[in-house]
């Protein structure tokens, strides 16, 4: 793809708009956008007319900003260092994808990353575009890459963050060994296009389960072999030759949709929703032209959660009803307690794990479930409940 095709797919019809109008505008538009959209194809994701079409027909905020940040992140590279440098494949498109993710689990993507920790990380996010757009969100980030393997040993990065002013940590971390995040705990991480390049997935995997509550996670998998043997149904992985896959030695385990699967139960998260985009009926490992993505939403079995569903509440003219679910993955019992209103905390529920329902939501009123340790001294995790606009 070339700069001017990258360029044109953010404009659409706002070719005047700004990145500080782009997220006013997000931030006006979120808490409105509807839940139940058709699911689209994937090649509205991968073909740019078509993905700037689908934009402009579902007036979706969160692609909106992706496309005019990505068009303003390229302006600061452009004005900084040639075309060549930067990590050329645009990151910021995996978003329309997460929101599809996130309508089939029917979770709001801001309330899922400002959770009790404060925290999301960006894993392998090379120039950082990811990270700085969800900094411009509000939402402290923590960018991670291994420098050495980074496209441009994260001199990107760098030079994105001083030119934006953030305050974005870049850290670099190595997947491939036996790796540690200094007791860091996120509410959300990105782990995006990173999977298949790992040693050592299933590691890797439960590592970071007992560190977030939520990942997004991607990576390529494939249905068949390149001499037409069914994998699809089977927990299988395929091991890529060195240069079988592009042509790049850092390609290790392609597995097929149930091999997938298995791998995220047997590292210890849930698989919230799944959505799968590119050639999604004959994909093979290596084929360039036969490649197809997984995208999922994960939730930790491990770090303590707690959930409302649906949320928000479809609107009522009295009131609504949505499931609370929690569970602080330990021996000990937690406490759930609600307030309304900003108001003093009302007992909801005392229990090590349970779902309860919530039949008294009411429309304008704004309630914050919180799952507290046993003694009631410790917030281990909080979800903020709201109606949907009438």
């Amino acid at each position: 793809m070339t700069l001017k095709q990258l360029l044109a797919v953010g404009r659409g019809n706002d070719s005047g708009a700004t990145l500080s109008e782009a997220f006013r505008r997000f931030s006006d538009c979120l808490p409105h956008v509807a839940r139940n959209r058709t699911q689209r194809g994937a090649a509205a994701f991968l073909d740019p007319k078509r993905q700037r079409k689908t934009c402009e027909r579902t007036k979706s905020p969160l692609r909106q900003l992706a496309m005019t940040t990505e068009r303003n992140f390229w302006e600061i590279k452009l004005a900084h260092r040639p075309q060549s440098f930067w990590y050329p494949y645009p990151t910021l498109r995996n978003l329309g994808v997460l929101e599809q993710l996130l309508e089939r689990a029917t979770l709001d993507f801001l309330q899922l990353c400002r959770g009790p920790y404060q925290k999301i990380a960006d894993i392998g996010g090379a120039d950082g575009d990811l990270a700085f757009l969800l900094e411009k969100m509000e939402l402290p980030v923590d960018l991670i890459d291994n420098e050495p393997t980074n496209f441009n040993r994260l001199e990107g990065a760098r030079i994105l963050k001083e030119a934006l002013h953030s305050n974005v940590t870049i850290r670099t971390v190595d997947l491939d060994s036996q790796f540690t995040l200094s007791g860091e705990k996120y509410d959300a991480i990105f782990l995006l296009g990173i999977l298949y390049h790992l040693k050592n997935p299933f590691f890797v995997l439960e590592k970071l389960a007992t560190t977030a509550r939520y990942c997004f996670l991607s990576t390529r998998v494939a249905r068949q072999t390149d001499n037409g043997q069914q994998i699809s149904q089977e927990p299988i992985a395929y091991l890529l030759g060195p240069q079988e896959c592009n042509n790049d030695s850092t390609n290790f385990w392609i597995f097929s949709e149930e091999g997938l699967k298995r791998l995220i139960d047997r590292t210890g998260w849930d698989l919230l929703s799944y959505v799968s985009v590119g050639i999604t009926a004959n994909s093979t490992p290596a084929h360039p032209e036969r490649d197809e993505r997984a995208f999922c939403l994960l939730r930790s079995k491990i770090v303590p959660t707690i959930t409302a569903s649906p949320n928000p509440v479809p609107a009522h003219k009295d009131t609504a009803r949505t499931i609370i679910s929690w569970n602080t993955t330990t021996a000990a019992p937690g406490k759930v307690y609600v307030s309304i209103d900003g108001q003093q905390e009302l007992l909801f529920a005392t229990s090590r794990q349970g779902s309860a329902p919530a039949n008294w939501i009411r429309p304008g009123r704004a309630y914050e479930f919180r799952l507290y340790d046993s003694d009631h001294t410790r917030v281990l995790d909080k979800v903020a409940v709201t109606t949907a606009p009438q």
